[in-house]
């Protein structure tokens, strides 16, 4: 029988899954709930869909939710200026200027679990570190950051609570910073994006709503995958553990072998097609959805000389912030956080361990990252 990855099974290993679709060929169709849809599972033919402008993001069943708004959501030329308005705040350079805070961060994080024997690094670390950093860059008091984790949690996989509760949590919550920050302007990015807002009317208030809610999402669940699973690969493979913790220098280029090996977005959102387009020599019809595997692709021989294997210091490529016109925004700022939490971590405790090989990967479709991560300082 095929691999299936709508299955509740899947999740707990799909590689090999994933490998027998390559093999079998570049794009695979789905019938799920009566309605066709079409996975990409090779590199070439996944740079193919995640670049082509006749795609559409737009889903003809949206358009009731702030959210949909979203620049994730839209095509040009609102994805244009939707994304020009937030770029200037996650440039390379500035994001590089917050290196500091984050390092201060880590090392906070790690002080307060000095002396304990084994840690859930998820919570104790991995989680927080980003959602700490994306809600001060936004300015979302730290007493409302524990409810972000189980609103996100929810909407990224079926796990945990409703996502359409946690949907609708979230938009009362962020409705309601928006307008007490509308009162009492403050000096962060929701301020300035509010500016916008105010100013010509340049954001509407659905697509200000929506756009607080994709950066709080997006610019922390990545992270915390990236996290989480690069300290996964590393206690599995402790020669690996070793040899970074002896040589820092090689923490960039770990980072990236780690967003390609463990990709923490395991598929694309939507795309829909817009007319009959031919993708790996298959010919999808228009009106039907199709989905990347970011984590095939990045496993593709294609790409690299043994995918399957992890070398720290490859120069690895990958799909795991997309590619094309939704390349993700917050890239820069991932790749920062991941190499002063991993780095941080490795210097303070160059030996940990994994307490437990008995782990459970979360559910659902979107997101490649481990419901908890017990490990041994």
């Amino acid at each position: 029988m095929a691999a299936d990855p709508f299955s509740a099974e899947f999740p707990q290993d799909p590689h090999a899954g994933w490998a027998a679709l390559r093999r079998a060929g570049p794009v695979h169709r789905f019938l799920v709930g009566g309605e066709p849809i079409w996975y990409v599972t090779r590199w070439e033919e996944a740079r193919q869909v995640l670049a082509d402008p006749t795609l559409t993001k737009v889903q003809p069943t949206r358009g009731d939710s702030d959210f949909d708004a979203a620049m994730l959501f839209v095509d040009p030329p609102d994805h244009t200026r939707l994304r020009r308005l937030v770029a200037s705040a996650f440039t390379a350079r500035r994001t590089e200027g917050l290196r500091p805070r984050i390092h201060r961060i880590a090392d906070d994080l790690l002080d307060a679990v000095h002396g304990r024997d084994e840690v859930d690094l998820i919570d104790a670390f991995a989680f927080p570190l980003p959602i700490q950093v994306i809600c001060e860059l936004l300015g979302v008091p730290a007493e409302d950051r524990d409810s972000f984790r189980i609103w996100s949690n929810a909407l990224t996989s079926p796990t945990a609570l409703d996502a359409r509760t946690a949907g609708q949590r979230m938009r009362e919550y962020v409705t309601a910073l928006i307008a007490h920050k509308r009162r009492r302007p403050t000096d962060d990015l929701l301020g300035a994006l509010l500016a916008e807002a105010d100013d010509g009317d340049r954001l509407s208030d659905r697509e200000l709503t929506a756009m607080v809610f994709l950066l709080l999402v997006a610019g922390h669940e990545t992270t915390v995958n990236l996290i989480a699973n690069g300290v996964y690969v590393l206690c599995t493979r402790p020669e690996l553990r070793d040899r970074l913790a002896a040589d820092p220098a090689l923490l960039p280029s770990a980072v990236e072998e780690f967003l390609r090996y463990e990709s923490p977005v395991a598929t694309s959102t939507y795309r829909r097609t817009t007319r009959p387009t031919r993708i790996g020599g298959v010919t999808v019809p228009a009106g039907e959805q199709v989905m990347v595997s970011l984590l095939s692709a990045n496993r593709d021989s294609a790409l690299a000389s043994d995918p399957d294997g992890v070398d720290l210091s490859r120069r690895a490529q990958h799909l795991a912030f997309g590619h094309g016109m939704h390349y993700c925004l917050g890239a820069p700022l991932a790749r920062l956080e991941g190499q002063v939490a991993l780095g941080t971590l490795l210097e303070r405790h160059p030996k940990l361990t994994l307490a437990t090989r008995d782990l459970t990967w979360r559910g659902g479709l979107l997101i490649r990252g481990l419901t908890r991560l017990p490990v041994r300082l």
